[in-house]
Formats: C-alpha cells, structure tokens, sequence
C-alpha cells in the first residue's frame, strides 16, 4: 500500500466554502494525518482565499464546475446551491491516486481517520433523513476514469433524484444499501452535529467516538459570531440548539482561530456582508434578512444529559488540545 498514492479529497466553489474546507484542512493536520491532501477548486474562489488554503493543502486542482440545471428539483429542496455540488463527480478524475477519500468542506475531523483507506469503494454512512441512502459528505472511493466517464454519462441521461450529487451517486451506486454491511461505515465517521435532537442517548453512550462532525444544513459554523477577546461562539438565531451542536459549532472556531494572530477574512461571500472579526468584537456572516435557518435548527426536542454531552466534549478537545501543532 503506497500511501503517497492515497489522498483526503474535498471541493470548493466559492469563498464562503474555502473558509469551510480552510478548517477542514486544518483539523485533518491536527489529527496528524498521513495521507496527501487536496483541494478541487474553481476560478469563483479568490487568489487571497486559494493562498489561505495553499497553507493547509498539499495540492489545489482547478476545475471547471459541472451544474445539474435541475431548476425545478432544486427549487423543490429550497436548496439551490446545491446543483453545483455535481462537480465533485470531478473527485473520480483524480488518476494520479490509487484511492482517496471525500470529505465536503462543512466537515471537521475531530480523531484520526486515516483507517477509511482501507475501506473499497464505495463506503459511506446512512443518512439520516433516508438510511437506504448514503451521505455524500464522507465517502471513500477510488479514482477512474471509466467510472467517471460513466457517472457523467449517468448524469446526463438519468440525472438525479435530489437535483444534487448525493442522488445521482446514489442511483449510480445502487447497489451500497444491500451488498455489504462492509461499505457502511460506522455513523461516528460522519455525524451530523444536531444529532441529538433525533437520539440523544446514543450521542450520550457513542459520542466519544465521533471521528468526524458534518455541519448539514443551510447555516454553516462560519455563519455564526464570534467574539475574538473572549473566544466564545453566539448563534446566529434564537432557534433552539441540541447542545452538543453549539460545542461542535465552538470547536469549528477553535481550530479557526488557533495559531491566528489576526483574524479576518475578506471579501463578501454570496451576498453577505465582509466576514471581519477584531479583538473584542463579534461578527455576522450575513444580514438578518438573508439568514437562512434548516430543518435542522427548528426542532423543538428537550435537550437530555447536558452534563454527560459536556464530559463527552471534553473528552474530544482534550484529544485535540494534547496533540502538538502539526508539522510541515
């Protein structure tokens, strides 16, 4: 096994997701991966932004994006941008390695994950709105040209279910839901932050094991304010959170902000006003106007074993805070 011809692999198109897949970067350095990592990226993403991510990522690959044009599908979801994410059907054009693993850039990788490379393609974890089917934002997999000649001829003459890429893989990989338990990974290995709301006491009994946290939904941990002087996260909206969501939302910041002397990210990104934080102040990504909240952060669940999802955080960040600043 030539683990030089392995990779982590994630996608961006604009500079609001660069931010995103800049901490990924970072958190997959804390864990002291092994593994190549690589960023697909397109001309949408700023040359100051490409420079942060340059100082993370092994490797930035410009790509042109793909788009399902699905108008009416995706105005379905209410999820428009997510019609892009087809160009990560450009992750399997990535010949130069002889197996990678994807991760989208709202995920943080709170343990070491390198074992993914021993899994085949295609392994990923249930998701949760439809267990039958997997999601998207980790999966392993194994670059070819003929699949991805394959998937884009697919693309074109099935399309996909969602108006995104987690339909379209789907279908094409019909097959994940029945063949093996083997290509099921384990949910700790792609957990969404809120899970709680649906199961808290798995959270409770499982959650010292969560090796990577998936931010689904519209609003993203970089949406939220962030007080420099006392580094400390306020949510964006007055939504009730599970708990444990708010303190995966402060990790997300924590690993922002380490080693940041500094802290600000220019430009607007879609729309939003210059995400700018200085000591002492706080920061809203966007205008209250155009704050979007998911599924996800309205539900009206009661929050169980706050102290124990407090022991199980700390355990994660003491695993995090032990480990030394990577090196390059």
């Amino acid at each position: 096994m030539d683990e030089s011809r392995q990779a982590f692999v994630t996608l961006t198109t604009n500079d609001e997701y660069a931010v995103g897949a800049y901490v990924l970067g970072k958190s997959l350095r804390r864990v002291k991966t092994t593994r190549r990592m690589v960023v697909l990226l397109t001309k949408d993403v700023s040359q100051a932004k490409q420079d942060q991510l340059a100082s993370v990522w092994d490797d930035l690959i410009m790509i042109e994006p793909l788009n399902s044009g699905d108008k009416e599908t995706l105005t379905l979801l209410k999820r428009p941008e997510l019609g892009v994410t087809l160009s990560k059907l450009r992750a399997w054009s990535l010949v130069q390695f002889t197996k990678c693993v994807f991760l989208d850039a709202d995920t943080l990788v709170m343990q070491n994950v390198d074992d993914l490379f021993e899994r085949e393609e295609i392994s990923a974890a249930p998701d949760i709105g439809w267990p039958d089917c997997f999601n998207t934002g980790v999966f392993v997999y194994v670059p070819s040209l003929d699949t991805y000649s394959k998937l884009l001829t697919f693309a074109e003459s099935k399309g996909s279910f969602d108006g995104g890429d987690q339909g379209l893989l789907n279908d094409y990989f019909n097959w994940w839901s029945t063949r093996s338990i083997a290509n099921h990974l384990p949910f700790t290995y792609n957990m969404v932050s809120n899970v709680c709301y649906s199961y808290a006491p798995a959270y409770k009994r499982f959650g010292s094991d969560v090796k990577i946290v998936h931010f689904l939904g519209a609003i993203k941990p970089w949406q939220h304010f962030y007080n420099t002087e006392a580094k400390q996260v306020k949510l964006l909206t007055n939504a009730r959170y599970s708990g444990a969501d708010e303190k995966f939302i402060q990790l997300w910041w924590d690993c922002y902000t380490e080693d940041r002397v500094t802290v600000n990210v220019e430009g607007a990104v879609g729309g939003a006003s210059p995400m700018k934080i200085s000591s002492g102040a706080s920061m809203s990504w966007a205008n209250e106007g155009q704050r979007r909240v998911s599924w996800e952060t309205n539900g009206k669940a009661e929050v169980h074993g706050a102290d124990s999802s407090d022991q199980i955080m700390s355990k994660i960040q003491s695993k995090i805070d032990n480990s030394p600043p990577p090196q390059r």
